[in-house]
């Protein structure tokens, strides 16, 4: 690979193996996008393409970049030769001294059309577009094996966390039963500074963008909608589900308050945003949602802050297992496509490719027919009667409350309520009835509960979850 000048230039292949051995014939790859990860893909590939020559015997070259705009500066991609770009990424893809194609544009399209290019003309592809195959991976699956090439994903859920490859692979043995992770980073990174420093949701999401966190418009990671895409990746591998990113139930953090927060800590709970991929009844109905949860301090991810990611999987002879690390940032994600690249080279060399998924039609039961504990706030006027009032609506629809704390603000009051597990249905049914009730000014946040004495997360996969 060529080098830019003014950067030091990685040690010759040669120089760091015995003189008699040959040099292995490079594996060459074209780059698609360029952006915070791609060139983080780019510098590793550069700095250590010796290194990995000596572990794996496999020298990457890269022969191409693909980018939308030739003209805009790229600080990030240090290791390039302006040479390799170019704006047609349809002729890169095809050009026959490409072996391996890494995806990194993001999105639908074009992506979905370049890597079915890639894939048809037998060159595996590695992404990192959660989209796409939360959108598309049955169908890209399909045509890779179809042509006996890899689709390798790793890094699309979970950053650097080796996800993908333990599910597929370590517990292709396993009767996975439930899938929960905390799979975003900047909506992570906020709850943490919510809970540990009693900031509110605006200051905690205005210090991330300042960070670097979280984009300029947050709108897809606050809203649940980059959780929702990996949820769906995440069944697909744990019980062959063939359900849409669009499709997944999702619940944002947006609505959460400072003092949300406050009454959870109290209680011995930690707010996370959770995605849950879960098996009903023992199958195949399947539940897969996003939304925040109450998790009892004590839980494994209650402990996951900051930026960090983690995936917790409950299998039925396994029992639990957590995976943790950085699930975003160039670097990590790089470390993760880099990963990909090898295995892609490795089974091309070998004339093998990785198993794809089995898909079977699932159904994905709504999250009104599934039952839960919940935490729920009101806003009251204090005035005599308004508790009874209120208790009528939650025992009018066979809801249970299992705790309830009064806080007086002004002619106003504050009710907090913990009910013991209920339909989410009836549970729904109970907010609008307190709506309508003339003493309730405002009905709060509403969140699940994960109970300590409920299992990992919530009951046993029966229907009820976190």
């Amino acid at each position: 690979m060529r080098a830019s000048a003014g950067r030091e230039k990685p040690a010759d292949f040669p120089s760091l193996v015995p003189a008699t051995s040959p040099r292995p014939a490079p594996v060459r790859v074209a780059l698609l996008g360029c952006g915070h990860v791609g060139s983080a893909v780019a510098d590793l590939l550069a700095l250590r393409a010796p290194e990995i020559a000596i572990r794996t015997g496999m020298y990457f070259e890269l022969v191409g970049v693909a980018v939308a705009d030739l003209s805009r500066e790229r600080p990030g991609a240090t290791a390039l030769d302006r040479a390799l770009f170019t704006s047609d990424a349809k002729a890169l893809v095809e050009r026959d001294d490409v072996d391996v194609v890494v995806e990194l544009i993001g999105g639908l399209d074009p992506a979905r059309t370049l890597v079915e290019a890639a894939l048809c003309k037998g060159k595996p592809v590695v992404t990192a577009n959660k989209v796409l195959l939360a959108q598309a991976g049955a169908e890209l699956s399909a045509i890779a094996s179809a042509h006996g090439v890899d689709l390798l994903y790793e890094a699309a859920v979970g950053g650097a966390i080796p996800v993908v490859r333990p599910l597929r692979e370590s517990l292709a043995g396993e009767r996975v039963l439930r899938v929960t992770g905390i799979l975003n980073g900047t909506t992570n990174y906020i709850l943490t500074r919510m809970t540990d420093d009693a900031m509110d949701y605006a200051d905690a999401l205005a210090e991330a963008q300042h960070l670097g966190l979280a984009e300029r418009d947050p709108s897809a990671d606050v809203s649940g909608d980059d959780a929702a895409a990996k949820a769906a990746i995440l069944a697909a591998l744990a019980f062959g589900s063939d359900v849409l990113g669009t499709t997944v139930s999702r619940e944002g953090i947006t609505g959460i308050r400072a003092l949300d927060v406050a009454h959870a800590s109290r209680l011995g709970y930690v707010i996370k945003l959770l995605a849950v991929a879960e098996l009903l009844d023992g199958g195949p109905d399947v539940s897969v949602r996003v939304h925040p949860a109450m998790v009892p301090a004590a839980h494994p991810l209650a402990s996951v802050r900051g930026a960090f990611n983690a995936v917790f999987v409950e299998g039925e002879a396994c029992g639990e297992i957590m995976l943790y690390g950085r699930g975003a940032g160039g670097a990590p994600t790089a470390s993760a496509v880099l990963g990909d690249l090898i295995d892609a080279a490795r089974n091309l060399r070998a004339g093998s490719h990785a198993p794809a998924p089995h898909r079977a039609k699932t159904t994905v039961r709504p999250p009104s027919e599934l039952s839960a504990a919940f935490y729920i706030s009101l806003d009251v006027l204090d005035r005599p009667g308004v508790l009874a009032a209120v208790a009528a609506a939650f025992g009018a629809h066979g809801v249970s409350i299992r705790a309830m704390e009064q806080e007086g603000v002004g002619r106003e009051a504050r009710l907090v309520f913990l009910t013991h597990s209920a339909r989410e249905g009836d549970v729904r049914a109970t907010l609008e009835t307190l709506r309508e009730i003339e003493t309730v000014e405002r009905v709060g946040t509403v969140l699940r509960v994960i109970g300590p004495g409920d299992g990992a997360l919530g009951q046993a996969p029966t229907g009820t979850g976190a």
